[in-house]
């Protein structure tokens, strides 16, 4: 009994390719690489039927790259924002701190 090979992805796509340039047919393809025709048929319907994907695909990376720009583009946003009001805040502590004296939070009820 043959052991069963395991072909990569890579030779059936270099393999569907070759079928599909129909330089050689299926069955001396087949032959040469020692490999069944009904194998390759296989491969070639396989290979047809995903081929949208690859397109597909490249559209969903391209809106996922999208999203996260947009969504670094926010945080930087937010960070900015974050700095501001932080820096806000400090001054009118300080200003408060002028005008009420040291311990102005517990005189006005804040802590």
């Amino acid at each position: 009994m043959r052991k069963r090979r395991d072909y990569t992805p890579e030779y059936k796509a270099k393999i569907v390719l070759e079928i599909l340039s129909e330089e050689n047919t299926i069955g001396e393809i087949g032959s040469r690489e020692g490999i069944s025709t009904n194998q390759l048929g296989n491969w070639k319907r396989e290979f047809l039927e995903n081929a949208g994907r690859v397109f597909a695909q490249s559209r969903i990376e391209k809106e996922a790259e999208k999203r996260v720009k947009e969504m670094e583009e926010r945080e930087r946003d937010y960070q900015a924002k974050v700095g501001q009001l932080t820096l806000e805040n400090d001054f009118l502590k300080k200003k408060h701190e002028q005008i009420y004296g040291k311990g102005w939070e517990d005189k006005l009820g804040f802590k």
